[in-house]
This record gives C-alpha cells, structure tokens and sequence, in this order.
C-alpha cells in the first residue's frame, strides 16, 4: 500500500486567485501548501491595480489644487511642488503592510506558504528549490507578465512592473501600447508633471472598448497634454546621453527621457514543465481549462491569468470560490463571464458593463443609443473643461440594456451598482422609473429619455 502524499492540494502562485484558493480549500477540510516565489498578493498587490490606484490619486491632486481657485482658496502655481520619492515610499509602505496581511490570511487558514519556485514533475509532484513534496492534486496560478516586441534596443523599454519604484521621475516620457494599462501610465505620468507622448500602431486605443468611449478619452487625454500618436509604431531604441531616440515607423525620430512599454501580457508558465507533462495551451501559451478548471492532464487544475480568462483580480477569486466547490463542495457552482464589469483608470476614468454598440450590432441586435456628455457640475466653478460621457446600448425588441459605458469622474464606483442592474437584466423602462439622486452625475444614466440620433 503506498503512502499518502504530503498535501492534498498544492497551489503554485500566491496572487490574488491562489490566495484565495489555498484559503477556502484548507478551511473546506483539505492539507494544502501554496508556493510563491516573489511577494505575496501577486501582480495586483504588487505591480498592479493597487500601486497604479494610489499613483492615480496622487497624479490626479495637483487638478484638484488647481480647481480649489475656483471655490475661493488662493493656491499659487509656485506653491504646488510634488516629491516623487515621497508618493513612491508611501506607496511601498502600503504595498509592504497589504503583503503582511496576506501571509497572516494564509497562517490564520492553516495552509502551508513555502517561499520558492517550482516545476512540476509528474500529476502528483511538485519540486521547489531541490525539495520534492507529493500532493494529490496541483493548481497553477501563476499569472501573467509583460511582454516586450522584439526590436532593436528593446531592452531599454521598462515595463510597468519598474515603473512602481523608479529612482526619479523623468521631464519626459514615451508611453508605447494601447491597451488600459497604457492609457493609465499616461495619465498617471502627465498627472505628476511629465511631458507625456503615447504611441500606438493603432488607429485608436482602448480596442475592445465602446467606439464613443474610446474618442472621447482620447479627446479628454490630449486636452490634458498628453501627445497622443496613432497609426505609429517603434522601429528600434537607441540610448543616447539624455535619454532615448525612437526611430518611429513614420520615418520621423522622437526623443525621450523614459519609454515604458504596455504592449501586452503573457501567461506566466515558463519553468513549469508544461510541455513535457503534456499540459496542452493555446497558441497564445495560455493553459487550455475546462469548466471545472481541469488542465488535459488528470491532478492538474489551472485558474486565473495563466488561463486566458479576463485579467482581473475579481475574475481570478471567483474562478477560486467555484474550483473549491467543484473539487470540495457540491460541484454546483460554474463561472458567468456575462456582464463583467471594469474600470479604466486613465484620467478622465472609464467604467464600462456588458456590451459595447459595436459588439451588439455584430451579434445581431437591433439597437437604440442613448448618449449624453456634460460638463460635471464640480466645473462649474473650476472652469475646468473636461467633460464626462454616459451611454446605454439598448435592444430594441426586448427593451433589455445590453450594456453601460462611462467616462467621468468616479465611473467606476458608480458602474458597480449599474452591474448589478445588468446582471438583473434591467430594462431601459426599469432605469427609466428609478429615481434619480440629485444633483450628481449618476442620475443622467436614469434620466436619458430620448434616444441618440446619429
């Protein structure tokens, strides 16, 4: 008779859906360890949506300095003086405090964190750092990472991940990509003060998103200063005494102190021992699941970026909370990635629930546009020029909103409760009867009566 293994579950990666799974299978009754080899939390503790959150709110204080004149502060231009080093520590500190209350949530579940890289042998075997430990089952949660494009001088991009603890802030930076986390770095960089230029080969950022979404950030985010170059893309980087030259496809050169490339993100397999196990993935490396995030190979299970799902924190935890109750529970529980909703932090921000007109129209609907963009009442008094946007895409037949979208002041926290109603199923005569609450931003999405007209 052999010996039982060492665990019954070992989780390879401690972000966000690992954590979260390690926790809930160890009080579901199992003998679980988890494995990390950085820090604890994951990309979005570490290097993602938390830092960038917190650099969002500094970069965005000197425009609240600026609009505070219009409510009667005096506020002088040379009295506004910002210390990168302060914003970055501060940061750190929070990062270091949030790093500590997930090894106390690990302890406090009785799971076992074994701090170290591993490789898998077999289905039932997993080797950190020269010690072999047996477990009944392995599940991957080891995320994602940055990718850079091949092209000369490329190892002078950063990528987001250093952007966290540069040593000094630079006069002028190149943001290269298009995507959120892009558009996000170029608000947060022009926000503290940086002469910013985003490039992408694109003919618009944001791919994806709602097309008006999409034009009215870009509008937004020029009006703000940051240069934005389309239809463009880099050819090599050279290091030069102050900075970088970019040769541009264009033909033309671009000088800059920093580039920081957003051109992607990449599951997280490498040293895994995924092709030799037999562990199938998909032409962009990500492990094929099943529904029961079971991998082609029996006692592996995979959840979170690694699998190509959404790349959201809360995607990653839910993912857990049903891997434990198929493998531990009553094997009900299935993943809805309906009406998944997201925020944008660029600056004007982005919320955004369901579907967008373009991808409505290409899945058959017949649609109506409600639309309507306004000058916040806060600007007012600011004079600030900046404009929010609200749009709901409405089947005609059924009534049914099909999908939310904003660009405004707190469009996240208000897109939280418009998902609820989507995922309610909400028709367009239900927001039409709800009270608004006056006077905020939010009513506009209950009081759009008329239909667009373009």
């Amino acid at each position: 008779m052999s010996n039982s293994p060492d665990y019954d579950l070992i989780v390879i990666g401690a972000g966000s859906g690992g954590v979260r799974l390690a926790r809930m299978a160890s009080q579901s009754g199992a003998h679980v360890a988890i494995v990390e080899s950085a820090d604890l939390g994951g990309t979005c503790v570490n290097v993602g949506c938390v830092p960038k959150k917190l650099f969002v709110y500094g970069a965005h204080v000197r425009e609240d300095i600026e609009d505070a004149r219009g409510y009667g502060f005096d506020v002088a231009d040379e009295a506004i003086r910002f210390d990168w080093a302060t914003l970055r520590d501060n940061k750190t500190s929070e990062i270091q405090r949030l790093n500590g209350i997930y090894r106390r949530l690990i302890d406090n579940a009785g799971v076992t964190l074994i701090e170290g890289t591993a490789s898998i042998e077999d289905a039932g075997t997993v080797q950190i750092d020269g010690t072999v430990l047996t477990t009944e089952r392995i599940a991957i949660s080891t995320g994602s990472k940055a990718v850079v494009p091949d092209i000369p001088g490329s190892e002078h991009a950063l990528i987001s991940d250093h952007m966290f603890y540069l040593d000094e802030l630079p006069e002028t930076a190149t943001v290269w990509g298009g995507g959120y986390i892009a558009v996000e770095f170029a608000g947060i960089l022009a926000g503290l003060g940086v002469q910013t230029t985003l490039i992408y080969r694109g003919e618009r950022f944001l791919r994806g998103f709602d097309g008006d979404i999409r034009e009215h950030v870009a509008h937004e985010m020029a009006r703000k200063g940051v240069d934005l170059r389309f239809n463009t893309n880099i050819n090599a980087i050279t290091s030069t005494a102050e900075g970088y030259e970019l040769a541009l496809t264009d033909g033309t050169t671009h000088r800059t102190g920093l580039v920081l490339a957003a051109t992607g993100r990449v599951p997280r397999t490498e040293g895994l021992g995924l092709e030799s196990l037999g562990v199938a993935t998909d032409d962009g490396g990500a492990i094929i699941t099943d529904d029961h995030f079971r991998t082609s190979v029996s006692g592996i299970h995979a959840l979170g970026d690694v699998i190509g799902t959404p790349q959201l924190t809360p995607i990653a935890i839910e993912q857990a909370m049903v891997m434990v109750d198929q493998l531990y529970g009553s094997g009900s529980k299935r993943m809805d990635y309906t009406h998944i909703p997201t925020a944008v932090f660029c600056q004007p921000p982005i919320g955004t629930v369901g579907l967008s007109e373009q991808e409505a129209r290409e899945a058959g609907y017949s649609v109506t546009i409600y639309r309507t963009s306004f000058r916040p009442m806060k600007h007012t008094l600011s004079g600030r020029e900046e404009k929010a946007l609200m749009k709901l895409v409405v089947d005609s037949f059924t009534d049914q909103v099909l999908g939310a979208h904003m660009v405004g002041p707190e469009a996240g926290e208000m897109m939280q409760g418009i998902a609820v109603a989507l995922k309610a199923g909400a028709t367009k005569a239900v927001f039409d009867s709800t009270v608004g609450i006056h006077p905020t931003s939010a009513e506009e999405f209950v009081t759009m009566r008329e239909p667009a007209t373009d």
